[in-house]
């Protein structure tokens, strides 16, 4: 089986701080990886690894497919309505309105189509994330804190959404304080690399 993700013997430094070293994983399709530890042990570098926004100190990392990101940003221009914010990334991914259709539905967002992005509630915010990376069609999800804020119907449209992307042959990498109810999740302590 192909890998879509490989991180083989990679090593992060962080503000001259050596967060993690020798950590070598794989995500094939239909994986789900959780990564969980304290604040300051890595989860957030070891997602901008993987998205290729941090250089590895030491080791590589191979990516086979197109990936989609949420982080602490929501990347959507808080000044147009939802729904143009989401269709802008729409059009760089290249896939039709019917997909954002769809994304917003899954995470209950289309009432709110109209309304500016700086008008959201921070759970309606990471659900628009979400539906972004839902919409994007990227078989790599990299999600960094995607439940923050979301109250607990909204993380059920979450691990709803992260299963049904397994299942079409996706893989995910999420790094969450807590469990996100996603089954036959694997988990990577990054407090123990710390």
């Amino acid at each position: 089986m192909t890998a879509l993700l490989r991180l083989d013997n990679v090593a992060c430094i962080r503000g001259h701080r050596l967060l993690f070293e020798r950590l070598s994983l794989v995500l094939n399709r239909g994986d789900a990886l959780w990564l969980r530890g304290p604040n300051g042990a890595g989860k957030s570098s070891l997602i901008r690894l993987a998205a290729g926004l941090l250089r590895p100190a030491a080791g590589t990392v191979e990516r086979r497919e197109r990936i989609a990101l949420i982080d602490e940003a929501s990347a959507l221009d808080a000044e147009l309505p939802l729904r143009r914010a989401i269709d802008f990334w729409a059009r760089v991914d290249t896939v039709d309105g019917h997909r954002v259709d769809r994304a917003m539905e899954e995470m209950a967002l289309a009432p709110l189509a109209e309304v500016p992005v700086a008008m959201l509630s921070t759970g309606q915010r990471k659900r628009a994330a979400m539906a972004r990376v839902i919409a994007s069609g990227a078989p790599i999800w990299l999600l960094d804190e995607p439940a923050n804020g979301m109250d607990d119907t909204a993380q059920a449209r979450l691990a709803a959404a992260v299963a049904k992307h397994r299942a079409n042959g996706g893989a995910v990498m999420l790094a969450s304080h807590f469990a996100l109810g996603v089954p036959d999740v694997a988990e990577l302590d990054m407090g123990a690399w710390a």
